[in-house]
């Protein structure tokens, strides 16, 4: 581990994975500052900030006193607004909020991507991986607002390494929830339409996975930009991978034997440089 932040802001707080973040956070001994849209009331955080992440005086608030910047605030879907309201306000929150942790001299920062940023998952026709296990060079086809939102997500942590040498690490999160819950409907969905879960890959995480995915990625001893994925490592279908990926994307190149349900998705960078593996898998721990 790096050194250990000893306050962390958590951008988004009241969504179910900042939720889970805080829990997290609150486990490890760690004090957070919360920021959202919204007080939720009774929240993890020993210090709650009303306000948007787009607001640069809301966040240098919110800043005050943070070592490290846990960053989920956003618009989950482009079809929760208009299209230019999903895209500008969500690059926005991105930006202002590594600005604001550059310039107040924060050394660590983990963004919130998506796997929706291929571009499969909301395009108004059936798109296809050029090649599976899909890894973070794949190249992208984004189609819709969220998605491009997303690169530019990555981009700008990217440029904020650059301008500041801030650590930045950009994990693209599948679909997320928890296994005994939202997780357990959308398997039981995706076995009676398996074709409904083609656009995602038949991949998910449990959002406690997914917050130990953000704590490392600002406690682990890296330095620089990164890009990655992060999933379970069997898909939520019950039916061979090899056989749904011919059935469904039967055009993308093999480049990798997927044996059972292993999910298309090339996982060894969060193994590699986060030391993060699934706990929390349908079916029991990996």
């Amino acid at each position: 581990m790096a050194d250990r932040p000893r306050r962390v802001l958590v951008t988004g707080a009241a969504g179910g994975l900042g939720r889970a973040v805080l829990s997290l956070l609150a486990a490890e001994e760690v004090a957070v500052t919360a920021l959202d849209l919204r007080d939720p009331g009774e929240i993890r955080a020993d210090r709650m900030v009303v306000g948007t992440a787009c607001d640069p005086g809301v966040v240098r608030d919110a800043l005050d006193g943070v070592e490290a910047v846990i960053h989920l605030a956003a618009t989950p879907a482009p079809v929760l607004g208009p299209a230019e309201e999903v895209f500008s306000m969500n690059a926005r929150a991105t930006f202002v909020v590594l600005e604001e942790a550059g310039q107040a001299g924060i050394g660590r920062a983990a963004v919130a991507s998506s796997l929706s940023i291929l571009g499969l998952a909301w395009a108004t026709r059936p798109l296809h991986p050029a090649y599976v296990p899909v890894d973070e060079r794949l190249p992208l086809q984004i189609e819709d607002p969220y998605a491009l939102s997303k690169q530019a997500d990555e981009a700008t942590a990217g440029m904020m390494t650059r301008r500041f040498g801030m650590t930045t690490v950009a994990l693209r999160f599948p679909r997320l929830g928890e296994v005994e819950g939202k997780l357990r409907r959308t398997e039981e969905e995706w076995a009676g339409d398996p074709a409904a879960g083609a656009r995602e890959l038949w991949a998910y995480l449990d959002v406690r996975d997914a917050a130990r995915a953000a704590w490392l990625a600002v406690t682990r001893p890296v330095h620089g930009h990164h890009v990655v994925s992060v999933a379970a490592p069997t898909t939520l279908s019950a039916a061979p991978t090899e056989e749904l990926l011919s059935r469904f994307h039967p055009g993308s190149e093999r480049r990798g034997a997927l044996p059972g349900r292993t999910v298309p998705i090339d996982l060894s960078a969060a193994e590699r440089l986060l030391g993060f593996t699934a706990q929390h898998t349908r079916g029991g721990a990996s």
